[in-house]
């Protein structure tokens, strides 16, 4: 469990530094709800939108890929945990979902994904 918290940390990282480099600016990681928990919280200057990011870390393709994870399931859990967090920050605006999957095997650079979910 400890190995596992360690890999999703790092993942985490990995994706903060993606975004940021792709634009987008670090508002919040590890936010806990009574719901949850929001993995990151981003915002997009070119669109006015807080985005929302679960990061998704594999090291191997035994359970699928890291967006194979995030089921209906698991999406709208993710809406839920918006909904409180706009409600928490009074966040009248644009909300986006994205999922940033870190492949990470030891030896080899980790490799990125990034996906955004509407609806």
């Amino acid at each position: 469990m400890a190995r596992e918290r360690e890999t999703g940390a790092a993942g985490e990282r990995l994706a903060r530094r993606f975004l940021e480099s792709h634009g987008l600016i670090f508002r919040a990681a590890n936010v806990r709800s009574p719901l949850g928990e929001i993995d990151l919280v981003m915002e997009d200057p070119k669109t006015k939108e807080l985005v929302f990011v679960e990061v998704k870390t594999r090291q191997g393709t035994a359970f699928g890929t890291p967006e194979q994870s995030v089921t209906a399931r698991k999406r709208a859990k993710l809406r839920a945990l918006v909904a409180w967090y706009c409600q928490r920050e009074r966040w009248r605006g644009q909300v986006r979902v994205d999922v940033v999957g870190v492949f990470s095997r030891p030896g080899q650079a980790p490799t990125l994904s990034h996906t955004t979910y509407v609806g």
